[in-house]
């Protein structure tokens, strides 16, 4: 793990808690921006390790919400029946929507650490999952599908967990996607808002499970607290102001900033590219 300063390092772990929660791709930032200023690229362990931070921050917010979806199946699964009541059915539909994004996570791992990490993709993730945020957020100005605007199908889970296997690829943003395909589904936004970010709990700590050796063997342990502590800290203020945004607003300016993003990084490749030339 390249060492790096502590500023730097908290720097990147606002960059995470503000794109894991915010539809802007966490993942993309941490890739374009030390680009953009030309640091040293920081490894893949470090970019799991402020994962910790905003995973962190997202059982903090949803403790209660855990809590009760624990209770719920442990009491259903002491009458035989673990999904016959509402929070045991929540938790399992959780669990199987975790499950596509587990599986692409460990097919390609490898491309994730190379072939993934370029600039130009994460421009074009960008624009493209703006223009898809869009669609989605369009389709929620109208009628929900259903009455509450809350209740998942299983066919819902596991679309929307096929949505979050796509962010594997950055600049699509996993809470990005999954947002975007429960918006497409009916569901209403801040609901969209809240399965996203208790999706993220499952999904987060398996990916740092996985990457826990190399963190360990990291050794910059400053920059490792730094980083964490920042992204926990932030990505805790984005969820409570994701939330508080979308009970009245849509989604179109963060629809703005990821096609104003993706500007900035196409053209910056193009300039760099021709300077090469």
């Amino acid at each position: 793990m390249n060492e790096l300063p502590a500023w730097r390092a908290a720097a990147l772990g606002a960059l995470q808690g503000l794109g894991e929660f915010l539809p802007i791709s966490s993942s993309g930032h941490l890739i374009v921006v030390p680009w953009l200023l030309g640091w040293p690229d920081q490894s893949l362990a470090f970019d799991v390790a402020l994962h910790l931070g905003t995973l962190a921050a997202v059982v903090y917010a949803f403790a209660g919400d855990w809590v009760r979806l624990f209770r719920g199946f442990f009491s259903g699964l002491a009458t035989g029946r673990p999904f016959g009541n509402p929070e045991g059915r929540m938790l399992g539909l959780l669990a199987l929507a975790s499950v596509p994004g587990a599986v692409a996570g460990l097919l390609l791992d490898d491309w994730a650490e190379t072939v993934f990490r370029s600039p130009a993709l994460v421009g074009v993730t960008m624009a493209v999952m703006g223009g898809v945020l869009w669609m989605a957020d369009r389709r929620a100005a109208g009628p929900s599908t259903d009455a509450a605007g809350e209740a998942v199908s299983l066919r819902d889970a596991l679309l929307i967990g096929c949505a979050q296997a796509l962010a594997l690829v950055p600049g699509v943003s996993r809470s990005g996607a999954t947002i975007s395909a429960a918006l497409f589904l009916g569901h209403r936004r801040e609901a969209a808002a809240r399965f996203s970010f208790l999706l993220a709990t499952p999904i987060t700590f398996g990916a740092a499970a996985l990457k826990v050796p190399a963190i360990l063997q990291g050794g910059d342990w400053t920059a490792v607290l730094v980083g964490m502590v920042s992204a926990a800290l932030v990505g805790l203020a984005a969820i409570r102001l994701l939330l508080r945004y979308v009970r009245t607003r849509d989604y179109l300016p963060f629809v703005w900033y990821r096609f104003a993003f993706a500007a900035l990084t196409l053209g910056a490749v193009l300039v760099r590219a021709g300077g090469r030339g």
